[in-house]
């Protein structure tokens, strides 16, 4: 395991994405849930906090026959949300993260409401659902730690050192309750967590059982969100998007970092291009099988001329590389 650790400045990666154009100075401020016309939009999506911004953006330039069609609301916000005019698309729970947005996508698909219509996912889920759903990528995300400035915990950790960290090794953490290394995790349901949880080598099976005593996914009594570095201290480390961290470095979402930093995972700089960092994913939205060659998903979300992969712009504008294979729909769940 990595013992020898030494800290490296942020800035110096910071002046390296910009020199990669990744960092888009000016580049305008996020939307929010849907506003303007028209008030409800062909195709209403909810979930990922991840990919909340960029599908926000692109929503707002996919225009089909002269009308938007996309719809995307944001993880959090109001407690509820109106996604179509029908009285039954009232008042929703609103979905926060991957997980709950494929649940809320699932329970409206069965009741054929017609509420909403698709899902945001940064993880990739093909367990067996009960409408058959196909995960269509659309972006590349990268996903390492984070820490806050003047923290002690090092900058360059290996992923063994994470998983000897996340699985409260004595021989990081220290012998007995009072851990001094405290790693984070967002909220359940999230698809950042899922996909952390996998880098690092532990289960949601046993984080919920608590086999982990040194994790926590809550702060102040309330549970962790994505990508928000105000919830660390010198003791503490979570995992965070590297595609959010450049867009709230560039004011393109709005700044939540606090004093965080990105560290590097196997050595690789975290503020490379995406598809060169040590942990990617791909980012998908998620559509209803049945619906892949019917008009508007097909048209809004399948191939690489689709409304979504069009805006190659605003992808990259966000922080995340461009899919190669966007617009795929080979992803279906059992």
């Amino acid at each position: 395991m990595q013992k020898n650790w030494t800290k490296h400045s942020v800035t110096k990666c910071l002046a390296v994405a910009a020199g990669l154009g990744l960092l888009v100075a000016g580049a305008g401020t996020a939307q929010a849930d849907p506003s303007g016309a028209p008030t409800f939009r062909s195709l209403a999506g909810v979930g990922s906090d991840t990919t909340q911004g960029v599908m926000n953006a692109i929503a707002n330039a996919a225009v089909l026959n002269g009308q938007k069609v996309l719809g995307s609301y944001d993880a959090t916000g109001s407690a509820t949300i109106n996604t179509k005019a029908a009285a039954a698309c009232q008042n929703l729970a609103r979905p926060n993260g991957s997980g709950a947005g494929r649940t809320a996508l699932l329970s409206e698909l069965g009741k054929n409401s017609g509420c909403i219509d698709f899902s945001r996912s940064s993880s990739l889920d093909l367990s067996a659902a009960a409408v058959p759903l196909t995960y269509v990528p659309f972006a590349v995300d990268g996903v390492t730690y984070a820490v806050s400035a003047g923290s002690s915990l090092p900058m360059d950790l290996s992923t063994a050192d994470l998983h000897a960290i996340y699985s409260c090794d004595p021989g990081y953490v220290g012998a007995g309750p009072n851990y001094s290394i405290h790693p984070l995790l967002p909220q359940a349901g999230s698809g950042t967590r899922k996909f952390w949880e996998s880098v690092v080598g532990i289960t949601e099976a046993d984080v919920v059982a608590k086999k982990y005593p040194c994790i926590s996914d809550t702060k102040g009594g309330k549970p962790i969100e994505e990508h928000d570095g105000r919830v660390l201290d010198t003791t503490s480390l979570v995992p965070f998007s590297i595609a959010q961290y450049i867009a709230q470095a560039s004011t393109t979402l709005a700044d939540i970092r606090g004093t965080a930093q990105l560290g590097n995972i196997n050595g690789v700089p975290s503020l490379l291009l995406n598809t060169g960092a040590a942990a990617t994913r791909d980012v998908y939205n998620v559509i209803p099988t049945s619906k892949i060659g019917t008009s508007p998903w097909s048209d809004a979300f399948v191939g690489a001329n689709s409304l979504v992969c069009q805006q190659s712009t605003i992808i990259k504008q966000y922080g995340f590389g461009v899919h190669t294979s966007c617009g795929d729909t080979s992803k279906t769940t059992g």
